[in-house]
């Protein structure tokens, strides 16, 4: 229950287009959060299946993926969802921001840990890839359609293909 009264807080507080409480309930990123959290429960008692369905309908129900095995903080926010893709080892911290078409998710040439870790209050733009297993710093923004395949430090904000830091 606290969960669900942090996202609807959440969601007030960064969506100004939100006119009630109600509305919140139609969000694809609050359903998707709700079911990652059923799922991730699923998931860490190795009923794989049954974790892995549930994401599946959310998936398709939201248009937002996120494998069972993803750890998210608190206060994250996906903003539309449509197209977030969030790997299994990925690490996302607390008040994050995520828009719609971001991937976090792996290069294909690593083995145990494979996805990204975002640390706190980074905001990703649109259609952003964050790839493999690097580390996103605390305060950082990643631009629109960026390709990010190395570490950002904390307090940075990349732009471009590959992903470079802006002066």
């Amino acid at each position: 229950m606290k969960f669900i009264k942090q996202q609807i807080k959440t969601i007030k507080e960064k969506d100004p287009a939100i006119k009630s409480t109600l509305e919140v309930f139609l969000y694809p990123s609050f359903k998707a959060q709700i079911k990652h959290k059923i799922a991730k429960y699923f998931y860490n008692k190795k009923h794989f299946f049954i974790a892995r369905y549930i994401t599946e309908k959310t998936k398709r129900k939201t248009g937002i993926e996120i494998h069972p095995g993803a750890t998210i903080g608190e206060n994250v926010f996906i903003d539309h969802g449509s197209g977030v893709v969030i790997g299994e080892t990925a690490v996302i911290g607390n008040n994050v921001t995520i828009y719609h078409g971001v991937t976090l998710g792996m290069t294909g040439k690593e083995t145990g840990k494979r996805h990204p870790t975002i640390e706190d209050n980074v905001l990703i733009g649109t259609g952003a890839k964050i790839l493999g297993n690097i580390t996103i710093g605390k305060n950082s923004k990643i631009g629109a359609n960026a390709v990010v395949l190395k570490d950002v430090g904390p307090n940075t904000t990349v732009v471009g293909v590959p992903a470079k830091e802006t002066k």
